[in-house]
């Protein structure tokens, strides 16, 4: 094929130094054929296109390979063979050509049948804070030397493109509203407009257009932050791009290779940091020569103030067992034992369970997001500890109980006498009315004297609820007696009269 810089110096040869075709030959060492081709056209580049390839060994094994391909097809991108792995098949039933044939045929079988028509996009222009996007999605990491998939919430402001990311255990509604709140902490603020896809924890119906029936309680949400949400047509990622990117973006960045960390507080901590950084090394894409980092320092000024954390919750009724138990998210949880048998609320937050009777709370726990859990408050049983006594031995909820020290130190001083759990259940019973740290000082106190009883233990608390003696009255030197009067009892006797 002739170079365009050949094709450059026939041109001036002919056109500008008005030399003969025989010369340019001659001179250039090019064929009469060429400089004809070259002179005679307008062109300054010649191209060659092979139209048919030549195949022989192959010809015998496209129907068998079409196969193949057909098969394939339908599988997954993950799940498709290379060009070399067909070719060791062909090889193995008998094809003896080469690696080529089989590459440039599968090549063109899969180009011919990806050819889509290509749809042509708007570019998006956002002031700042105006907008931002959210998305989730699913990835892995090494949990205490375990694998595990966690859900990952990810924000990116549209203006500044600074981006937040924020790892949960699950993908329920409660933990959208946390990341919401982590997200506009994180950000100094919130935007006017949020732009989400059709999630079920946000949108609850899709109807014809933008028409959406969206969630009561994440429109709430929304409210409490003076946010307006935008809902984008059903499969149409475009048009939240900016996150469907990030995903990809901090996936490779920050999830590759998987994250090994303890727990999830130490997690987020690292994805705050690793967001930063990013932002802080990564260019913006419309205005060069300054960072995604400086944009978002200058945007920080156009967004709303922080209205506060809103109170994200999901509250379910449920009716508490005899044993002082209610469900929530597959786990048990213990409550006070006078809601034992009656209807609650459970309220499910992101980190912790808050449980309700008649607009009194009875119960709050941190949340535990393994299944098939029994996390019981010893505390909760002590009403009905003081009426069963015996229940302290082998009672489930005092299995391991984290006693204060004094309190500790009491109870393994009543275990060798033999009515010890009755006394310690005393003990553990004047907490009701004295309060805990009065019942632990009065145990510490009974402890240093060496004398480890419930009836000691009563008598310091009742001792500290006796009035304190009143002070003495100093008698001022006007009201003094000049001459105090001298006990006499015999002064009686003058008085007497004989009968």
């Amino acid at each position: 094929m002739i170079d365009v810089d050949l094709i450059g110096k026939i041109r001036r040869a002919f056109f500008d130094q008005c030399r003969p075709i025989k010369e340019i030959v001659r001179t250039l060492s090019v064929s009469r054929g060429t400089v004809r081709r070259v002179v005679r056209g307008q062109k300054t580049e010649f191209r060659y296109e092979r139209g048919v390839q030549p195949a022989p060994k192959l010809g015998v094994w496209v129907t068998v390979l079409s196969e193949i391909l057909e098969t394939e097809a339908k599988l997954p991108r993950r799940e498709r063979r290379s060009t070399q792995r067909l070719f060791e098949e062909l090889r193995g039933r008998g094809y003896d050509g080469a690696h080529d044939s089989v590459h440039r045929f599968a090549k063109s079988w899969r180009d011919e049948r990806a050819r889509v028509p290509v749809q042509a996009f708007v570019p998006m222009s956002f002031a700042p804070g105006e907008a931002y996007q959210f998305d989730l999605s699913h990835e892995a990491i090494t949990l205490n030397g375990l694998p595990l998939t966690i859900k990952a919430a990810h924000m990116k402001l549209s203006h500044s493109r600074m981006p937040f990311v924020r790892a949960y255990f699950r993908e329920t509604q409660e933990l959208v509203f946390d990341a919401h709140d982590k997200a506009f902490a994180f950000y100094g603020g919130a935007c006017r407009r949020g732009i989400y896809d059709n999630m079920k924890t946000a949108v609850e119906a899709i109807f014809v257009g933008k028409a959406r029936q969206s969630n009561r309680r994440f429109l709430q949400m929304c409210s409490h932050h003076l946010v307006e949400p935008v809902a984008c047509t059903p499969a149409a990622g475009w048009e939240k791009g900016q996150v469907e990117n990030q995903v990809g973006a901090l996936r490779d960045q920050v999830f590759r290779p998987k994250p090994r960390v303890k727990s999830l507080v130490e997690l987020n901590a690292w994805l705050a940091d690793q967001c930063v950084g990013f932002a802080k090394r990564t260019g913006h894409p419309e205005f060069k020569g300054r960072t995604i980092w400086e944009v978002f320092q200058d945007e920080r000024t156009s967004l709303m103030e922080l209205r506060g954390p809103f109170d994200g919750f999901v509250e379910k009724p449920v009716r508490a067992t005899t044993t002082c138990l209610i469900m929530a998210d597959h786990n048990r949880y213990s409550v006070a034992a006078r809601a034992a048998g009656r209807m609650v609320l459970v309220r499910s937050h992101a980190e912790r369970i808050v449980v309700l009777c008649n607009g009194e709370i009875v119960a709050e726990h941190p949340r535990q997001f393994r299944r098939d859990q029994v996390i019981y408050d010893p505390w909760h049983y002590l009403p009905v500890l003081v009426k069963k006594s015996g229940a302290l031995r082998n009672g489930a909820p005092f299995k391991d109980w984290d006693l204060p020290p004094g309190l500790a130190g009491v109870r393994e001083k009543l275990k060798k006498h033999p009515d010890g759990d009755r006394q310690f259940v005393k003990v553990l019973a004047a907490a009701l009315d004295h309060g805990l740290g009065a019942v632990e000082a009065a145990c510490a106190e009974a402890l240093a004297a060496g004398i480890a009883s419930g009836d000691v233990i009563l008598a310091v608390l009742a001792r500290q609820l006796q009035p304190p003696a009143p002070p003495s009255i100093t008698t001022p030197d006007a009201l003094r007696l000049k001459i105090e009067p001298a006990a006499d009892c015999g002064r009686y006797d003058s008085i007497r009269t004989p009968l």
